[in-house]
């Protein structure tokens, strides 16, 4: 008993049978009112500009930060946000960074080979379902763990663009009009923010407004609910890994178009950025530790800018998988204790 409780008078004493002070109940409320519970990334990403606006203004704070940021972050934005079906549906695709990098090398090789841009486009993007068929025929079909069938899936397609490329860098050609959908600006915005913007959109209709997005998180909240209620587990989980994959591989066209260049090494590096950002994004937004695009979009400025401003402040290379190393454990702490938190 603290001093203050010593001193009260006798009366205002807690019996032994009352009740405890609400103050659990009251902090919930708080958190709830200011948001704490689904906007903390806000709050996160508003410390993380004044501390670098106050420790690198002539640098950070400019319009050239927010479009270096913007531009930078949008092919982990489309990698992330290709993640979020087959997490949803309670699937783990760790091909989609190999999908991004063989797109990318496909699209500059063919390019280079004399290839028209829409036929570059339309094989590019039949490699990327094709992807996305052999991982839904490995966990479907088979039954294969979807981390094993995957990762193994990640693994050829590794070898794949090695095969492509020989081992060697690819530039597109001069005058490619690949270029201008990756490097070009519209109404004073990077080209590749407007990609993000339209896969954005598009995702938030299909997993906030229609059917097949609400099975989708019918299947990874409960496998076996969902198929005692009539939801075909099987073809969800099929077109959850089509759509990663297609989506990945437009990630990996974006990219070439927006370096004009690229290597067989050039997917793997982004697939600790977009699981960390859309696993912190399942804390964001919901309450109910739900992936979400718009948390996942929130989480991916987050990560961005505070790896830009520590670059800015002069940190080594190592600190971009120091910064997303980091997230990817906080964030399944919190999605965990969020989930807990729902249970009870």
């Amino acid at each position: 008993m603290s001093p203050a409780e010593d001193l009260r008078p006798a009366d205002t004493q807690p019996a032994p049978g009352d009740a405890p002070p609400q103050r659990p109940a009251a902090r919930a409320a708080f958190v709830h009112r200011a948001g704490l519970d689904r906007l903390s990334g806000v709050y996160a990403l508003a410390a993380l500009v004044l501390l670098y606006g106050l420790w690198v203004p002539d640098t950070f704070l400019t319009t050239t930060t927010l479009r270096t940021v913007s531009a930078n972050q949008s092919v982990t934005a489309i990698v992330a946000m290709a993640l979020i079906l087959p997490v949803a549906a309670g699937l783990f695709d760790l091909s989609v960074a190999a999908t991004l990098g063989v797109g990318a090398v496909l699209t500059v090789q063919l390019q280079a080979d004399g290839r028209s841009l829409g036929i570059t486009l339309v094989l590019v993007l039949l490699t990327g379902l094709g992807v996305g068929v052999v991982n839904s025929a490995l966990v479907v079909g088979v039954g294969v763990d979807s981390f094993i069938a995957t990762l193994g899936t990640s693994s050829l397609l590794s070898a794949f663009a090695y095969w492509i490329t020989e081992g060697n860098q690819v530039i597109l050609p001069p005058g490619s009009r690949l270029t201008s959908f990756g490097q070009g600006t519209l109404l004073g915005v990077p080209t590749p923010v407007w990609y993000v913007v339209a896969a954005g959109l598009i995702l938030f209709y299909v997993t906030e407004l229609t059917t097949a997005g609400r099975y989708a998180y019918a299947v990874g909240g409960n496998k076996e609910a969902a198929r005692l209620i009539g939801v075909r587990v099987g073809r969800v989980s099929v077109w959850a890994l089509l759509a990663s994959s297609l989506m990945a591989t437009v990630a990996g066209v974006v990219l070439a178009a927006e370096l004009g260049a690229t290597d067989p090494n050039v997917g793997p590096p982004y697939l600790l950025p977009a699981f960390s950002a859309v696993l912190l994004g399942a804390t964001q937004v919901k309450t109910n530790g739900r992936v979400n695009v718009l948390g996942t979009l929130l989480a991916v400025a987050l990560l961005g800018t505070g790896i830009y401003g520590l670059q800015l402040a002069g940190a080594p290379t190592y600190v971009s998988d120091l910064f997303n190393g980091a997230a990817l454990i906080i964030a399944v702490s919190l999605a965990l204790l969020a989930h807990r938190r729902t249970r009870r």
